[in-house]
């Protein structure tokens, strides 16, 4: 799992252990797992945060679980039982590491947790990020191969943040003039818009815009500084 760490507010509200109690079952109907409840809401301004998926790491074996934030910003699922789980929420493409160890320890004899624990999650999710690989033909709006699986990626992100809208943005290198370089990121922000649609994302949900040269993140004294300035932006939009 690709690990992307965000310096934005991660506020954590630390688990509440359930109670171990003993219980006359066999040691082979005891469970070998545990409830976790989780809930998660946005750090900045307190609202729930549906369609996010967090994803519990085990230190043990690198074994992952996975749950989907409901309309309510909750879910609930199992895990097993005597391990620590490092806390991931995906993104477009990578993830965010939650700053929080879940312990869930073993227990002895016919022991087992009769209450859930519950990890409560406020979460600044990054306003924006780069779409790798999207590429175009030189100076031109025309997509190459290689953009194709980024923006069906893109797709599917947006159709699981289905009450997301998004702002495309072009950008360019200092390559030739700001008036062209103006209308050449507008005409590739406006074709990555065009496939978003084509491929049935709502037009209201998506604008694009260019922005030239203004915005570089990189110098353009350098190929490889060029080369990172040419990028197209996605950024959510309030």
């Amino acid at each position: 799992m690709t690990k992307r760490y965000f310096y934005s507010l991660l506020i954590l509200l630390l688990p509440v252990f359930g109670v171990a109690q003993n219980t006359p079952v066999t040691a082979a109907n005891i469970p070998k797992d545990a409830q976790v409840d989780v809930s998660m809401v946005d750090a900045k301004s307190g609202k729930i945060l549906p369609s996010e998926i967090v994803v519990f790491k085990s230190q043990a074996n690198g074994t992952e679980f996975q749950g989907l934030t409901n309309d309510q910003g909750r879910f609930s699922l199992r895990l097993p039982i005597g391990a620590k789980y490092d806390i991931f929420i995906l993104g477009f493409k990578d993830s965010t590491a939650y700053p929080l160890i879940l312990d869930i320890p073993a227990l002895s004899g016919t022991k087992f947790y009769n209450k859930p624990f519950t990890v409560d999650i406020e979460f600044e999710a990054p306003g924006s990020f780069v779409l790798d690989h999207c590429t175009f033909e030189t100076g031109k709006a025309d997509l190459t191969p290689e953009a194709f699986p980024v923006l069906d990626e893109l797709v599917e992100y947006l159709k699981r943040k289905d009450d997301e809208r998004i702002e495309i943005g072009g950008h360019t290198d200092n390559v030739g003039t700001a008036a062209k370089n103006l209308i050449l990121s507008q005409d590739r922000a406006n074709t990555v818009r065009a496939y978003l649609l084509m491929k049935g994302i709502a037009p209201d949900r998506v604008t694009a815009k260019g922005y030239g040269l203004t915005q570089p993140i990189a110098e353009n004294t350098t190929a490889e500084g060029r080369a990172i300035n040419r990028r197209t932006e996605v950024k959510t939009l309030d």
